[in-house]
């Protein structure tokens, strides 16, 4: 029997840097200094490289307390070494930081009509993207061509549009294919975005233009059955030190999505969070075979888990000598 033979393909393991968002936001340690630790040992000694969308808006608002000030040097620490370990930095905005305080050694914040680009007036995203993409060039000290948006909310593209050319940036890796979420505070749509690894776009993310001004690189996307859920969460409170994550905080509620998930098919990211890990070469076997160039997974170093890890170990021993794990700053 003939074995099929697939063409290379780039791989972008990307991971947002950040806290929580929730009621308790979590601790810099645990959610993105130990666990990022942790993924350059898995990447120490190979041809790997991640992407880090790092989540500009607590950098800047952490400068204001100086109280903050030794975390925040360790954060910045960290940032050099991602690049010294040849690893890219990215440009990642959760917008709701403009309305966060950090009062009696706690953030408080206020996600509620503030936690999407859109939820600001037009001056105010000009002025968030700007200033958050400026800060983050003149502390890696490079070009920051490529964004994420928080919670995938990038929608509508259009106010960004001229956002976009005024700043620079070229890049888009928020879109995963089919996927659609619409609750007080996150909105997207993506159920009409091409199925493609790679597409060039103008006013819409979700409409390919051969000509457009900007590439999008959609995080590669599953059909999840309501029994990877079951288990996913079955799992967690059977065996907690090997499915229990690593970050200390609370995720910002996504409404009855949970609940939705154990009854329904869901369309999520491929990702190294947690359970998801799971499926990282399923996510590979279906790109694979719909012939694409590139897979983009999304992770979150507060989403580590002894699980995930094992699972991210596995998949990239298995594949780092059949493909390319590489970043968008060696590609673009």
């Amino acid at each position: 029997m003939n074995s099929i033979i697939f063409a290379l393909m780039n791989i972008f393991l990307t991971f947002d840097y950040e806290l929580f968002f929730g009621k308790h936001v979590g601790t810099v340690s645990k959610c993105m200094l130990e666990p990022t630790e942790e993924l350059f040992n898995i990447a120490k000694g190979l041809d790997v490289s991640y992407t880090f969308f790092v989540d500009v808006g607590y950098l800047i608002q952490a400068e204001k307390y100086p109280e903050l000030s030794n975390e925040l040097n360790m954060v910045k620490s960290q940032i050099s070494k991602m690049l010294d370990l040849g690893h890219d930095v990215q440009l990642h905005i959760h917008p709701h930081w403009e309305k966060a305080k950090y009062l009696g050694g706690l953030w408080k914040m206020n996600v509620i009509n503030f936690y999407k680009l859109s939820d600001f007036n037009k001056e105010d995203q000009l002025r968030i993207v700007k200033t958050y993409k400026l800060y983050l060039e003149k502390l890696i000290g490079r070009k920051v061509t490529t964004f994420r948006a928080g919670g995938s909310c990038i929608q509508p593209f259009s106010d960004l549009y001229n956002i976009f050319k005024e700043v620079g940036l070229k890049n888009d890796s928020s879109v995963f294919h089919n996927g659609y979420l619409v609750t007080s505070n996150y909105r997207y749509d993506f159920r009409n975005a091409p199925l493609k690894s790679k597409y060039r776009f103008e006013m819409d993310v979700c409409e390919e233009n051969e000509g457009g001004s900007f590439n999008e690189y959609p995080i590669t996307s599953l059909r999840y059955n309501p029994s990877f859920f079951w288990k996913l969460y079955i799992l967690g409170r059977l065996f907690p030190s090997k499915h229990k994550m690593v970050g200390d905080g609370e995720h910002v509620s996504q409404g009855f999505q949970k609940i939705s998930s154990l009854t329904n098919h869901t369309t999520a990211y491929v990702s190294t969070d947690g359970y998801y890990a799971k499926k990282l070469s399923t996510g590979l076997k279906k790109v694979e075979n719909l012939g694409f160039n590139e897979m983009v997974v999304i992770g979150h170093p507060k989403g580590n888990t002894i699980y995930s890890m094992n699972k991210l170990r596995e998949f990239i021993s298995n594949n780092h000598n059949k493909h390319k794990f590489t970043s968008f700053f060696k590609e673009l």
